[in-house]
């Protein structure tokens, strides 16, 4: 296949390219660096040291004897997208060119209008210029399962009760747009992703992707596991039983090829939730706990007053058989596989910017504020 990956140089696009050009399929990037920009803006870096992304796709043409085209600039730029979707002419796109994180959209007005124009703006141009170009491609687009929230009840493979703005509104127009214009997409709700290493990054140093553990953009678990390495308290958020789905970041990998592999049918909008397991975050601080003593660690866990505004304790059931339907075949979290990321955050442990860990974004700052004195007391 032509395959599109927009958000090419970043933790899940950058393994997808080196996946699909392994596969023989011919991959092209978009991307304008805003995680880079990001982080240097707020004075962190990825704790893995990551090449540039011209460095990283000479490096995979050594290892591989593979191409990988670039281009570089903003989906939000219509006149830049139809560009590329003419000089590609893909097959499939996969769509992780978004902000994702929540804390950063809550972090003032500006990053909050940030996140909305990237994310519905970018993902409307791309629609249209589908549309005009290759309206028989076909969307996959990295979703999130925090667009169902916490609703107390089972969530189905579908539509609930909304939380996460930005993606809502992308799920809702690239809907009507199947619905109207008879495009194929399928959204991919995905759950939290944990990991650094792929099959094709083991190949070469060069290659490894980046790793985020900072308030803004680092996920749970790779947190825990940066605390655990360099004597930080797990910093557990509220009761600790917000619970939510997972997924090793091989198996983001799988999920996106088998949805590529096996696309809508035109005009057909579909949902997958893509995640393998569920877990509470205490669940997750005890697995890193134990996992961090049997390599020689002394690992404490702290419970911190909730920076966000969320159930604590609630109800959650997702179902998630559709990919399992089409072959996934899961990597399970377990204690040897967290010991492993140990290991590899271990090499790098001289690079963790410890002041970047604790969060100072709160989503009610009044009462965020109350609660760090409190912690203070403490």
């Amino acid at each position: 296949m032509r395959v599109l990956i927009l958000g090419g140089d970043g933790y899940l696009g950058w393994p997808t390219a080196m996946r699909f050009s392994a596969r023989g399929h011919e991959v092209s990037v978009v991307d304008n660096f805003s995680r880079r920009r990001w982080h240097t803006q707020h004075s962190t870096d990825s704790l893995t040291p990551i090449r540039s992304l011209a460095d990283r796709i000479e490096a995979w043409k050594e290892v591989s004897g593979k191409e990988i085209r670039t281009f570089i600039g903003s989906i939000e730029d219509g006149k830049f997208l139809d560009r590329v979707i003419a000089e590609t002419f893909p097959e499939t796109v996969i769509h992780y060119g978004e902000q994702p994180s929540a804390p950063y959209s809550m972090k003032s007005r500006a990053t909050a209008v940030e996140t909305q124009y990237t994310n519905v703006i970018g993902t409307l141009n791309l629609l249209f210029s589908l549309r005009d170009r290759v309206p028989d491609c076909h969307l996959v687009k990295l979703g999130t399962m925090g667009e169902y929230g916490t609703p107390n009840i089972d969530i189905e493979e579908g539509f609930i009760e909304i939380y996460h703005l930005s993606k809502v509104h992308d799920s809702h127009n690239i809907h009507f747009a199947c619905r109207i214009w008879g495009l194929r997409a399928t959204d991919l709700n995905q759950g939290v992703v944990y990991g650094i290493e792929t099959e094709e990054s083991a190949q070469d140093e060069r290659l490894i992707t980046r790793f985020d553990y900072d308030e803004y953009f680092g996920t749970v678990l790779n947190r825990f596991c940066v605390q655990a390495v360099i004597g930080h308290p797990l910093t557990v958020y509220g009761e600790g039983g917000q619970t939510r789905g997972f997924l090793n970041i091989r198996d983001t990998l799988q999920c996106v090829e088998l949805a590529a592999q096996n696309p809508a049918d035109l005009g057909e909008f579909r949902v997958f939730n893509q995640f393998t397991e569920q877990f509470s975050v205490a669940e997750l601080a005890e697995l890193a706990e134990r996992s961090g003593a049997e390599l020689g660690y002394q690992v404490s866990v702290l419970n911190y007053p909730n920076p966000r505004i969320e159930a604590e304790r609630h109800y959650y059931n997702a179902a998630n058989t559709k990919l399992i339907d089409l072959g996934l075949k899961p990597h399970y979290l377990g204690e040897e596989l967290v010991r492993s990321m140990l290991k590899i955050i271990e090499r790098h442990k001289g690079r963790v910017i410890e002041r970047a860990i604790l969060p100072r974004t709160r989503w009610k700052p009044g009462v965020a504020r109350r609660g760090v004195a409190r912690v203070a007391d403490v």
